[in-house]
């Protein structure tokens, strides 16, 4: 068993993620769902917001991740003005999805 270091450098994950186009386009599309997300938060109901997430973005549709079906339907109601907000801050986003994942057993 040799102890000599190794010679090899290792990357950081934001080197690893800069290196790699399509890391870093999946990267970026996590940041923008991401402020999606905090231009809209005030419009949802604060009980609410701890049950949502950012999630997927894809082309100019963006999916809100929820925790049950009661969340999913009160956000539902909110989607004009989701989009409307996202519209007003120059989001190119044209429809939002709602997706319940519910918890691992």
């Amino acid at each position: 068993m040799s102890t000599t270091p190794r010679t090899q450098s290792m990357l950081s994950l934001e080197q690893a993620v800069g290196a790699a186009p399509s890391l870093a386009a999946l990267q970026e599309r996590i940041r923008a769902s991401q402020q999606f997300l905090d231009q809209v938060k005030h419009l949802i109901p604060a009980s609410l917001r701890l049950h949502v997430k950012a999630g997927p973005l894809q082309d100019t549709e963006w999916c809100l991740l929820v925790g049950s079906v009661a969340v999913s339907t009160k956000l539902r109601q909110l989607l004009p003005a989701l989009l409307q907000a996202l519209s007003e801050n120059g989001a190119q986003v044209n429809a939002i999805r709602i997706k319940v994942q519910m918890p691992a057993p």
